[in-house]
């Protein structure tokens, strides 16, 4: 009869009452496994002067059977020692009153209390093992590699439950809070994930934009480094950022790198052109009041009256760009500013400044030393020389 009392009632609804008591039952039933049941008689028709009647007026039967009883009860039962203190019968009920009024305030767990408490730590260890596995990935890593260590952690620490939880009914209970604490944690770890993506493909974007900046304002302004920084940046993005922000700055580096090379492309041939100019007049000053040497400054003038009369009586600022002469014309500066050996608009002002000294010594001290013997034709002075030798 304890045992039918006890049984499960069905819950397919999911009552949250009938799911209270079923977790009653199931803390009783762990005690009525350890029950005892004794039958008495009726000791007498008069049960009202029950308390008033000595053993010879009740019935034989049930004083036998009550002996019985008393024997049974002095055989099964064991004093109750509190504090090292045997308790007698009364200090036994006030004792057994006390407990009762623990239990119905829940200062004492109950059968299942204890399992939740048991499983609780379980879970928490659990959780912390999940954690760690987490935690020791270097963020930001691509959805694909931190769903893997997701389900990695989620199912080590499923492991180290299934084999250390107890009980059947409350560790499913347990499970699903498991599961939900797991989730929990790892849309935490998904959100800081997106963050450090987001802020290291930021970092990028941004010194290949200052990149891109720094290569429009060239001095000497050449396409083959311009292309040279435009591949490297492209290249340290692609293989650096990673992580869910990868697509979406992917969308603004192709953008901002599209829009740079053309600014580059469209403002290049112009620099170029008037940097051949300035160039053409520049070496018209040296060839003739420097370094005095008349083909450097006619192959200096050549140069200039080419770009300023030729091209323009002939060629339109269009078709001058896409002109064979001016290809060539690219090709070799190109070849003479950007090189694997030499960066020219790094190094074109320390050179100028080594040319412009030596230039200086020859001048001052290499010409009374050395004489003016050069190879080629230099400006002479010598025909209205007092040093002329005289004639009759």
């Amino acid at each position: 009869m304890v045992n039918e009392a006890l049984q499960r009632v069905p819950n397919h609804n999911g009552d949250k009452d009938i799911e209270q008591v079923n977790q009653i039952r199931e803390s009783l039933a762990v005690m009525g496994n350890n029950s005892t049941a004794f039958s008495l008689p009726q000791p007498h028709l008069r049960r009202t002067k029950l308390c008033d009647m000595n053993d010879a007026e009740l019935d034989p039967g049930y004083v036998k059977k009550r002996e019985q009883l008393k024997g049974l009860v002095t055989s099964i039962v064991r004093p109750k020692i509190v504090q090292s203190k045997m308790l007698n019968g009364k200090e036994f009920v006030s004792f057994l009153e006390q407990i009762i009024e623990a239990l119905n305030k829940g200062e004492i767990p109950s059968t299942g209390s204890l399992v939740e408490v048991f499983n609780k730590g379980i879970l928490e260890r659990c959780l912390k093992l999940y954690s760690e596995r987490m935690s020791m990935l270097t963020l930001p890593l691509a959805k694909e590699s931190i769903e893997q260590a997701h389900d990695e952690a989620r199912s080590a620490a499923m492991t180290v439950f299934d084999k250390q939880h107890f009980g059947r009914h409350h560790a499913k209970k347990s499970i699903e809070q498991l599961d939900e604490e797991i989730q929990k944690l790892h849309r935490n770890f998904i959100l800081a994930n997106e963050y450090h993506s987001s802020k290291l493909c930021e970092t990028l974007y941004t010194t290949c934009e200052d990149k891109m900046d720094q290569l429009q304002a060239l001095r000497l302004p050449s396409m083959a480094k311009f292309n040279a920084g435009f591949h490297q940046c492209n290249q340290s993005f692609q293989q650096e950022c990673v992580g869910p922000s990868k697509a979406s700055y992917e969308l603004r580096m192709m953008k901002m790198l599209g829009k740079s090379k053309s600014f580059f492309i469209k403002e290049y041939n112009n620099r170029l052109f008037n940097w051949l100019v300035a160039f053409s007049l520049v070496m018209v000053v040296v060839g003739r009041f420097i370094i005095k040497f008349i083909l450097v400054e006619l192959g200096a003038w050549i140069m200039f009256i080419f770009l300023e009369t030729y091209t323009r009586m002939f060629w339109s600022a269009e078709s001058l760009y896409y002109n064979p002469i001016w290809h060539l014309i690219v090709g070799t500066w190109e070849t003479v500013v950007y090189n694997p050996i030499l960066d020219l608009d790094r190094w074109a002002i320390p050179i100028c400044i080594m040319v412009s000294l030596l230039v200086l010594y020859w001048r001052c001290y290499g010409r009374k030393k050395y004489g003016s013997q050069w190879l080629l034709p230099l400006y002479s002075r010598h025909k209205n020389s007092s040093h002329r030798p005289r004639t009759d």
